[in-house]
Protein backbone atom coordinates (compact mmCIF):
# COMPACT_ATOMS: atom_id res chain seq x y z
CA UNK A 1 0.00 0.00 0.00
CA UNK A 2 3.00 2.20 0.58
CA UNK A 3 3.84 2.52 -2.53
CA UNK A 4 0.65 2.45 -4.23
CA UNK A 5 0.06 5.96 -2.47
CA UNK A 6 3.45 7.08 -2.57
CA UNK A 7 2.72 6.80 -6.46
CA UNK A 8 -1.06 8.01 -6.57
CA UNK A 9 -0.14 11.49 -4.45
CA UNK A 10 3.16 12.24 -7.07
CA UNK A 11 0.16 11.76 -10.01
CA UNK A 12 -2.25 13.71 -7.49
CA UNK A 13 0.82 16.74 -7.99
CA UNK A 14 2.01 15.87 -11.42
CA UNK A 15 -2.00 16.23 -12.59
CA UNK A 16 -2.63 19.48 -10.97
CA UNK A 17 0.43 21.58 -12.62
CA UNK A 18 -0.61 19.60 -15.84
CA UNK A 19 -4.27 21.50 -14.69
CA UNK A 20 -2.76 24.84 -14.37
CA UNK A 21 -1.57 24.58 -18.02
CA UNK A 22 -4.33 23.20 -19.46
CA UNK A 23 -6.53 26.50 -18.29
CA UNK A 24 -4.44 28.47 -20.15
CA UNK A 25 -6.40 26.52 -23.38
CA UNK A 26 -10.15 26.78 -21.66
CA UNK A 27 -9.49 30.62 -20.83
CA UNK A 28 -8.83 31.56 -24.27
CA UNK A 29 -11.30 28.77 -25.86
CA UNK A 30 -13.92 30.06 -23.79
CA UNK A 31 -13.62 34.03 -24.66
CA UNK A 32 -13.17 33.84 -28.69
CA UNK A 33 -13.84 30.07 -29.22
CA UNK A 34 -10.70 29.06 -30.69
CA UNK A 35 -7.93 26.67 -29.34
CA UNK A 36 -4.91 29.01 -28.62
CA UNK A 37 -2.23 26.94 -29.96
CA UNK A 38 0.18 29.53 -28.81
CA UNK A 39 -0.29 28.68 -25.34
CA UNK A 40 2.78 26.83 -24.80
CA UNK A 41 5.06 29.56 -26.65
CA UNK A 42 3.14 31.90 -23.77
CA UNK A 43 4.05 29.40 -20.97
CA UNK A 44 7.86 29.62 -22.19
CA UNK A 45 7.97 33.88 -22.55
CA UNK A 46 6.48 34.52 -19.13
CA UNK A 47 9.29 31.94 -17.31
CA UNK A 48 11.65 33.72 -19.85
CA UNK A 49 10.63 37.65 -18.47
CA UNK A 50 10.81 36.66 -15.01
CA UNK A 51 13.86 34.60 -15.37
CA UNK A 52 15.80 37.28 -16.86
CA UNK A 53 14.65 39.62 -14.52
CA UNK A 54 15.31 38.56 -11.81
CA UNK A 55 18.93 38.29 -13.12
CA UNK A 56 19.30 41.90 -14.33
CA UNK A 57 17.48 43.53 -11.36
CA UNK A 58 20.57 42.96 -8.88
CA UNK A 59 22.59 43.75 -11.71
CA UNK A 60 21.45 47.02 -12.08
CA UNK A 61 19.92 47.99 -8.62
CA UNK A 62 22.78 46.32 -6.20
CA UNK A 63 19.59 44.33 -4.58
CA UNK A 64 20.04 41.50 -2.62
CA UNK A 65 16.78 40.27 -1.21
CA UNK A 66 15.65 37.59 -3.27
CA UNK A 67 11.88 37.65 -2.15
CA UNK A 68 12.27 41.23 -3.32
CA UNK A 69 13.83 40.41 -6.47
CA UNK A 70 11.35 37.64 -7.02
CA UNK A 71 8.33 39.71 -6.73
CA UNK A 72 9.41 42.62 -8.98
CA UNK A 73 10.44 40.42 -11.30
CA UNK A 74 6.98 38.40 -11.54
CA UNK A 75 5.37 41.88 -11.58
CA UNK A 76 7.51 42.97 -13.98
CA UNK A 77 7.19 39.94 -16.38
CA UNK A 78 3.09 40.65 -16.05
CA UNK A 79 3.21 43.30 -17.07
CA UNK A 80 4.95 42.53 -20.04
CA UNK A 81 2.40 39.51 -20.57
CA UNK A 82 -0.55 42.27 -20.26
CA UNK A 83 1.15 44.15 -23.40
CA UNK A 84 1.45 40.85 -25.04
CA UNK A 85 -2.24 40.81 -24.45
CA UNK A 86 -2.85 43.85 -25.65
CA UNK A 87 -0.84 43.69 -28.68
CA UNK A 88 -2.75 40.16 -29.64
CA UNK A 89 -5.98 42.29 -29.73
CA UNK A 90 -4.97 45.15 -31.46
CA UNK A 91 -2.72 43.74 -34.03
CA UNK A 92 -4.38 40.51 -34.81
CA UNK A 93 -8.20 39.46 -33.38
CA UNK A 94 -9.67 42.83 -33.57
CA UNK A 95 -8.65 41.62 -37.64
CA UNK A 96 -10.69 39.11 -37.20
CA UNK A 97 -14.12 39.94 -35.24
CA UNK A 98 -16.91 37.01 -36.62
CA UNK A 99 -14.35 35.18 -38.53
CA UNK A 100 -14.22 31.40 -39.20
CA UNK A 101 -12.78 29.20 -36.18
CA UNK A 102 -10.04 27.94 -38.46
CA UNK A 103 -9.23 31.82 -39.28
CA UNK A 104 -8.28 32.09 -35.67
CA UNK A 105 -6.90 29.18 -34.93
CA UNK A 106 -4.48 30.05 -38.16
CA UNK A 107 -3.62 33.56 -35.91
CA UNK A 108 -2.85 31.66 -32.73
CA UNK A 109 -0.59 29.07 -34.82
CA UNK A 110 1.43 32.94 -35.87
CA UNK A 111 1.49 34.37 -32.45
CA UNK A 112 3.41 30.95 -30.97
CA UNK A 113 5.91 31.84 -33.54
CA UNK A 114 6.14 35.19 -33.16
CA UNK A 115 6.74 34.83 -29.60
CA UNK A 116 9.26 32.33 -29.77
CA UNK A 117 11.21 34.27 -31.82
CA UNK A 118 10.33 37.47 -29.86
CA UNK A 119 11.39 35.60 -26.95
CA UNK A 120 15.12 34.69 -27.82
CA UNK A 121 15.51 38.04 -29.71
CA UNK A 122 14.77 40.10 -26.62
CA UNK A 123 16.04 37.34 -23.61
CA UNK A 124 18.52 35.47 -25.27
CA UNK A 125 18.36 31.20 -25.80
CA UNK A 126 20.22 30.01 -23.16
CA UNK A 127 19.14 28.11 -20.22
CA UNK A 128 18.11 30.08 -17.54
CA UNK A 129 16.55 29.32 -13.78
CA UNK A 130 14.00 30.72 -11.58
CA UNK A 131 14.75 30.53 -8.10
CA UNK A 132 11.75 30.78 -6.27
CA UNK A 133 12.55 29.21 -2.65
CA UNK A 134 10.68 25.93 -3.42
CA UNK A 135 12.67 22.98 -1.50
CA UNK A 136 14.44 20.57 -3.19
CA UNK A 137 14.88 18.12 -0.40
CA UNK A 138 12.36 15.17 -0.29
CA UNK A 139 9.92 14.50 3.12
CA UNK A 140 8.72 11.04 4.00
CA UNK A 141 5.31 10.88 5.36
CA UNK A 142 3.38 7.78 7.52
CA UNK A 143 6.91 6.84 8.49
CA UNK A 144 4.44 4.66 12.10
CA UNK A 145 2.18 3.36 9.20
CA UNK A 146 4.21 1.94 6.40
CA UNK A 147 7.75 0.75 6.52
CA UNK A 148 9.98 3.45 4.91
CA UNK A 149 7.15 6.00 4.83
CA UNK A 150 5.80 7.18 1.82
CA UNK A 151 8.33 9.68 -0.26
CA UNK A 152 6.45 13.11 -1.00
CA UNK A 153 8.91 15.56 -3.07
CA UNK A 154 8.42 19.47 -1.11
CA UNK A 155 8.55 20.80 -4.38
CA UNK A 156 5.92 19.26 -5.81
CA UNK A 157 3.59 19.64 -3.35
CA UNK A 158 3.86 23.29 -2.72
CA UNK A 159 3.98 23.59 -6.25
CA UNK A 160 0.49 21.61 -6.77
CA UNK A 161 -0.64 23.96 -3.72
CA UNK A 162 -0.33 27.27 -5.82
CA UNK A 163 -1.94 25.54 -8.90
CA UNK A 164 -4.79 24.52 -6.67
CA UNK A 165 -5.04 27.53 -5.04
CA UNK A 166 -5.13 29.78 -8.48
CA UNK A 167 -7.51 27.30 -10.69
CA UNK A 168 -9.83 27.97 -7.04
CA UNK A 169 -9.84 31.16 -7.85
CA UNK A 170 -10.06 31.10 -11.59
CA UNK A 171 -12.60 28.91 -11.18
CA UNK A 172 -14.91 31.72 -8.43
CA UNK A 173 -13.47 34.39 -11.41
CA UNK A 174 -15.64 32.61 -14.05
CA UNK A 175 -18.87 31.52 -12.46
CA UNK A 176 -19.18 34.77 -9.50
CA UNK A 177 -18.16 38.02 -11.30
CA UNK A 178 -19.66 39.94 -14.26
CA UNK A 179 -16.39 40.36 -16.10
CA UNK A 180 -16.45 36.44 -16.34
CA UNK A 181 -20.21 35.85 -17.05
CA UNK A 182 -19.32 38.34 -20.16
CA UNK A 183 -16.52 36.03 -21.03
CA UNK A 184 -19.01 33.41 -20.95
CA UNK A 185 -21.34 35.54 -23.32
CA UNK A 186 -18.51 36.30 -25.69
CA UNK A 187 -17.67 32.66 -26.44
CA UNK A 188 -21.35 31.95 -27.32
CA UNK A 189 -21.84 34.34 -30.43
CA UNK A 190 -19.35 37.23 -30.71
CA UNK A 191 -22.07 39.42 -32.41
CA UNK A 192 -24.89 38.76 -29.78
CA UNK A 193 -22.64 39.74 -26.78
CA UNK A 194 -21.74 42.58 -29.24
CA UNK A 195 -25.30 43.72 -29.53
CA UNK A 196 -25.68 43.75 -25.53
CA UNK A 197 -23.06 46.26 -24.97
CA UNK A 198 -20.24 44.12 -24.13
CA UNK A 199 -17.10 45.56 -25.37
CA UNK A 200 -15.55 42.26 -27.28
CA UNK A 201 -11.78 43.80 -27.18
CA UNK A 202 -12.03 44.85 -23.83
CA UNK A 203 -12.96 41.21 -22.87
CA UNK A 204 -9.95 39.64 -25.16
CA UNK A 205 -7.44 42.05 -23.70
CA UNK A 206 -8.87 41.15 -20.12
CA UNK A 207 -8.90 37.05 -21.44
CA UNK A 208 -5.25 37.45 -22.80
CA UNK A 209 -4.31 38.92 -20.13
CA UNK A 210 -5.58 36.59 -17.33
CA UNK A 211 -3.98 33.62 -19.64
CA UNK A 212 -0.94 35.11 -19.66
CA UNK A 213 -0.77 35.12 -15.92
CA UNK A 214 -1.66 31.56 -15.69
CA UNK A 215 1.22 30.82 -18.60
CA UNK A 216 3.57 33.02 -15.69
CA UNK A 217 2.82 31.26 -13.19
CA UNK A 218 3.10 27.87 -15.03
CA UNK A 219 6.18 29.06 -16.67
CA UNK A 220 7.74 30.18 -12.96
CA UNK A 221 6.97 26.46 -11.11
CA UNK A 222 8.17 24.28 -14.88
CA UNK A 223 11.22 26.67 -14.70
CA UNK A 224 12.09 26.18 -11.01
CA UNK A 225 11.49 22.62 -11.73
CA UNK A 226 13.61 21.78 -15.30
CA UNK A 227 14.78 25.52 -15.94
CA UNK A 228 14.25 27.72 -18.25
CA UNK A 229 14.68 26.69 -22.47
CA UNK A 230 13.10 26.32 -25.18
CA UNK A 231 12.11 22.92 -24.57
CA UNK A 232 10.10 24.31 -21.97
CA UNK A 233 7.17 25.06 -24.44
CA UNK A 234 6.38 21.74 -25.36
CA UNK A 235 5.42 21.64 -21.70
CA UNK A 236 2.08 22.69 -23.24
CA UNK A 237 1.53 19.31 -24.89
CA UNK A 238 1.20 17.58 -22.17
CA UNK A 239 -1.57 19.61 -21.55
CA UNK A 240 -3.28 18.89 -24.38
CA UNK A 241 -5.07 15.48 -23.75
CA UNK A 242 -6.18 17.27 -20.04
CA UNK A 243 -7.99 19.99 -22.07
CA UNK A 244 -9.69 17.52 -24.54
CA UNK A 245 -10.65 15.16 -21.71
CA UNK A 246 -12.17 17.56 -19.31
CA UNK A 247 -13.92 19.75 -21.89
CA UNK A 248 -12.79 22.58 -24.04
CA UNK A 249 -15.32 24.75 -22.27
CA UNK A 250 -15.03 23.42 -18.87
CA UNK A 251 -12.72 24.85 -16.00
CA UNK A 252 -13.52 22.30 -13.48
CA UNK A 253 -13.16 19.80 -16.17
CA UNK A 254 -9.60 20.80 -16.67
CA UNK A 255 -9.15 20.51 -12.84
CA UNK A 256 -10.50 16.45 -13.26
CA UNK A 257 -9.21 15.91 -16.33
CA UNK A 258 -5.27 17.05 -15.39
CA UNK A 259 -6.09 14.52 -12.33
CA UNK A 260 -7.08 11.52 -13.72
CA UNK A 261 -4.44 12.15 -16.42
CA UNK A 262 -1.42 12.75 -13.79
CA UNK A 263 -2.99 9.90 -11.40
CA UNK A 264 -3.37 7.82 -14.71
CA UNK A 265 0.28 8.09 -15.82
CA UNK A 266 1.96 7.74 -13.18
CA UNK A 267 -0.08 4.24 -11.96
CA UNK A 268 0.22 2.85 -15.31
CA UNK A 269 4.04 3.52 -15.51
CA UNK A 270 4.70 1.83 -11.80
CA UNK A 271 2.52 -1.02 -12.67
CA UNK A 272 2.11 -1.51 -16.30
CA UNK A 273 5.33 0.06 -17.41
CA UNK A 274 8.03 -3.01 -16.44
CA UNK A 275 5.68 -5.48 -17.97
CA UNK A 276 5.01 -3.66 -21.29
CA UNK A 277 8.69 -2.07 -21.67
CA UNK A 278 7.96 1.32 -20.03
CA UNK A 279 7.42 4.34 -21.93
CA UNK A 280 3.72 4.60 -20.88
CA UNK A 281 4.15 7.59 -18.95
CA UNK A 282 4.71 9.66 -22.45
CA UNK A 283 1.54 7.89 -24.27
CA UNK A 284 -1.24 7.13 -21.84
CA UNK A 285 -2.98 10.32 -21.77
CA UNK A 286 -3.70 10.57 -25.81
CA UNK A 287 -4.53 7.15 -25.84
CA UNK A 288 -7.29 7.39 -22.81
CA UNK A 289 -8.58 10.91 -24.33
CA UNK A 290 -9.08 8.87 -27.40
CA UNK A 291 -11.14 5.91 -25.99
CA UNK A 292 -13.35 8.70 -24.03
CA UNK A 293 -13.70 10.81 -27.26
CA UNK A 294 -15.01 7.41 -28.45
CA UNK A 295 -18.36 7.66 -26.04
CA UNK A 296 -18.20 10.98 -25.50
CA UNK A 297 -16.53 13.40 -28.43
CA UNK A 298 -17.21 16.49 -26.32
CA UNK A 299 -15.50 15.52 -23.18
CA UNK A 300 -16.05 14.45 -19.86
CA UNK A 301 -17.43 18.20 -18.38
CA UNK A 302 -17.80 19.80 -22.39
CA UNK A 303 -21.01 21.27 -23.37
CA UNK A 304 -23.08 19.26 -26.14
CA UNK A 305 -22.98 21.44 -29.30
CA UNK A 306 -26.06 20.40 -31.24
CA UNK A 307 -26.93 22.19 -34.60
CA UNK A 308 -30.25 22.40 -35.50
CA UNK A 309 -31.08 23.02 -39.93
Amino acid sequence: MGPFLETLIGGLMAGMLYSLIALGFVLIFKASGVFNFAQGAMVLFAALAMARFAEWLPKFTGMDSKVLVNVLAFVGALAVMVVVAWLVERLALSKLVNQEGITLLMATLGIAYLLEGAGQMLFGNDIYKIDIGLPKDPMFLFEQTFEGGILVSKEDLYAALIAAALVAGLSLFFQKTATGRALRAVADDHQAAQSIGIPLSRIWVIVWSVAGFVALVAGMIWGSKLGVQFSLSLVALKALPVVILGGLTSVPGAIVGGLLIGVGEKLSEAYLGPMLGGGIEYWFGYVLVLVVLLVRPQGLFGEKIIDRV
